[in-house]
Parts: structure tokens; sequence; C-alpha cells
């Protein structure tokens, strides 16, 4: 499609490209206002629009550095991205923004004070794009945000590695509750909700969620107690109560730990290591209850 400014830094050539039979970017992405797209910008709209996509109707994902730093689905997007702004207000600075469904003049106002680097929606209403005007190096792109598919490509020197996409088909009915004690309702509707988030936060990836949002985020360390223990930091006083998503299996229990003491309450994970006994009576021991989905999602 054409040269970008510069490629993931500004020593780096970068250019778009389209496949020649499809769709276009991101299903036909269309950039209806704003300053030129980067390289950056691209990158990190699909990580959203990836995400978001998975949510229902009315959700927002806020990514930076092609991670998720907030999520919500509350139903109505202005209140959607309220929730996913306040689980990490700093890191929301100068975020991507997407909406799954309609982004609404509610929406564009509860944005308003934040900079932002790029909104994507499906569609946008008119009092929404009236109010992105005001604010003209906004970049305001509609896509489609359609599933996904065909294959995951990575290139390498002399190659590639390819493989099928990586989606969150296991659904509540394929889980299993280990602990004494069922989740509630509420926690049910959390647990769902941070499992499908944890999907798309680089591994290891420690993830809790409060009353349909985020509350805290551990993405990408090499050591999943220290992800924990980030989720735990950004979460503070609002982790009680919260439930806490791992992408793959607990290898022992002190990230677990570190997700109880903060105050999660329950917890979903894959299973399958041979410390799951283990992780399993730390948690019994805290009263938390414990889901196992049996499905790893890590990502690189």
């Amino acid at each position: 499609m054409g040269d970008l400014r510069y490629g993931e830094n500004p020593h780096q050539r970068g250019a778009l490209f389209a496949e020649a039979a499809g769709p276009g970017v991101l299903g036909g992405a269309e950039v209806l206002q704003g300053k030129e797209m980067s390289f950056n910008n691209w990158l990190d709209a699909w990580a959203a629009a990836d995400l978001v996509h998975a949510l229902p109707d009315g959700a927002c994902v806020i990514v930076k550095h092609n991670n998720p730093c907030g999520v919500a689905a509350l139903g109505d997007p202005a209140a959607s991205y309220r929730g996913a702004f306040a689980c990490d207000e700093v890191s929301a600075f100068g975020g991507i923004v997407a909406f799954r469904g309609s982004c609404d003049e509610a929406a564009a106002a509860a944005m308003r004070e934040v900079f932002t680097e790029v909104v994507i929606a499906p569609w946008f209403t008119d009092g929404a794009l009236a109010a992105f005007a005001e604010r003209p190096n906004l970049r305001v792109v509609r896509a489609p945000l359609d599933q996904p598919s065909g294959w995951d490509v990575r290139t390498l020197p002399g190659g590639a590695l390819i493989q099928d996409l990586d989606m969150v088909r296991e659904t509540r009915a394929d889980w299993k509750v280990v602990s004494s004690r069922e989740p509630t309702a509420q926690e049910w509707r959390d647990l769902e909700l941070a499992w499908t988030i944890a999907w798309r936060v680089k591994s290891n990836t420690i993830v809790f969620v409060k009353d349909g949002a985020t509350v805290g985020i551990g993405a990408g360390q090499m050591s999943r107690v220290d992800s924990s223990w980030i989720a735990a930091r950004k979460a503070g006083e609002r982790a009680h109560g919260a439930v806490c998503a791992s992408d793959a299996f607990f290898p022992f229990p002190d990230a677990l730990e570190v997700a109880a003491d903060a105050g999660c309450s329950a917890v979903i994970h894959p299973g399958g290591s041979k410390g799951d006994e283990d992780v399993l009576a730390a948690a019994e021991g805290r009263g938390m209850a414990v889901v196992l989905t049996g499905t790893r999602h890590f990502r690189h």
C-alpha cells in the first residue's frame, strides 16, 4: 500500500502491504482522519482490534506497545472506556483504543482529555466523528473487526514459522472446577472475561478482573510470579474481590499466592503442571475457587 515514514524506529525503513486477493489491511480499514498511520500504529491497532473482536458488544480495549493495558466489557462504550482507562491511567497515555460495535459521542467525550494515538471501531456515530474532528491529529480508523482467518506466519532469517491461528474456542462447558468451592455468578462472569483477555496479553500473563473490567495486568515477564506481582501492584486495593487468570499453568504456588494475598477470590488457568496439587492446596487454604480450562494460550 505504500511506504511509511519509518519502521519500528526512525532509523528503520517501513512499508505497508496488502494481500492482492484480500479485502485489505485489517479487513479493509479506512483512516477517516488524523496524522499518517505509523508502523507501530498499525501493529497496535491490530492488537487492540484482535482482542476487542472476541469481547461482547460495547467492550473497549486500550493497547500500549502491543499489550492491553486496560479492558472493560460493561455493555456501553463510554462506560467500558472509563473502566478500561481506570485500570492503568499512566500506561493508557498515548495508547490505541478499540471498541466492539459503535463508538458514540459519549465515548468520544470520555476520551476527550486523554492523549490517544488511534481509535478504531467498526463504525462511528456522527456525533463521535464531530467530537474527534476537534482533535485533528487523532487517527480515527474504521475497520470491520472480523474474526481473522488463515495462518499465523512469522519470518526467520532464511525461512518462516507457520502455525494455525490461536483462538479461544474452549467454553465454560469445557472447564472444570477443581476447588471445593464453586465460583459465584459474578466470579464466573469475570473469570470468562479474564481468560479471554489473557489470551491476547504477551506471556507470561497474569490478569486481574473485577466487575467486568481489568484492574491489573502483568505482561511479558520471564517469570510468572513477576507478572503476578505487577498485576497486584497495578491493582492495589482494587484486587480485593477480583479474579485472576493465567495464560499457562502455575508451575509453583508462588504466583497464585501473590494474587490471593492481593485479594483475588478465584483463579482460572489451564492446569497440567506437576505442581497442580500444591497450587490447588494453596488456593484451598485461602478460600479461592479454582477453574481449569485444559488449554494454554502462550503469546510470544
